[in-house]
């Protein structure tokens, strides 16, 4: 909890009730396995909040795939100045997302239930997140059409994430990506570091991949073009 407590400030009380409240109805409606329960922190929560180094201030953020708000719910709470749409197909899983956002109060979110091809003429983002959705590969036709040129998309991906990157290369050259990097969030406050996929949209052939050494990005930094 000392780690949650640099991770979340003073925000730390709203992030203790969605976990409150993802140990209770989210294991009762089958959004959390009741093994996680015990790793919440650690392995969903701060695994998620350390996502924001990533993101750039006062952003448009989509969540694909939203399930139980991870990592849409948990930016929301750590990071107030962006804006988010939880995109979830499923019901019951934007049910509890309704419900999540009125106990926690969230002002700059918004729940849709939807698929994001359903939407793609109505989005044009500034950043688009996703955790446990898809293979890259599949989730990269879904992402990038909701994001304006310059847009990137943040994947949260494990032990494949290089191997999904490879495989999706040729998908993302013909979406018109316009460069992809591995980067590490969360040094120091999450063991092991959370490996993101960004894709940075754009128009025409993919223009290259930058392969820079992981580090922690600032929420507040500038974006290359």
């Amino acid at each position: 909890m000392g780690t949650g407590r640099e991770v979340f400030g003073d925000a730390l009380p709203i992030a203790e009730r969605y976990a409150a409240f993802l140990a209770e109805a989210g294991v009762e409606r089958g959004l959390i396995g009741p093994r996680e329960v015990d790793r919440l922190w650690e392995r969903h929560l701060i695994n998620c909040a350390v996502v924001s180094e990533a993101v750039p201030a006062d952003a448009h953020v989509v969540d694909i795939g939203s399930g139980a708000g991870l990592p849409g719910i948990v930016l929301a709470i750590v990071r107030p100045d962006l804006r988010i749409t939880l995109l979830e197909p499923l019901l019951r899983r934007t049910t509890f997302l309704d419900e999540c956002v009125q106990l926690l109060g969230l002002e700059n979110v918004e729940v849709r239930r939807a698929r994001a091809e359903e939407v793609v003429k109505e989005f044009s983002v500034d950043v688009a997140t996703a955790r446990a959705v898809a293979p890259l590969e599949r989730l990269a036709k879904w992402a990038l059409p909701l994001l304006r040129p310059g847009g990137e998309l943040l994947a949260l991906k494990g032990e494949r994430a290089q191997a999904e990157l490879d495989e999706a290369e040729p998908v993302l050259k013909r979406l018109g990506a316009r460069s992809t990097e591995l980067l590490q969030v969360g040094r120091g406050m999450v063991d092991p570091p959370t490996t993101l996929v960004r894709v940075v949209a754009g128009r025409g052939e993919v223009v290259g991949r930058r392969q820079r050494a992981p580090r922690r990005a600032k929420g507040s930094r500038k974006r290359s073009s």
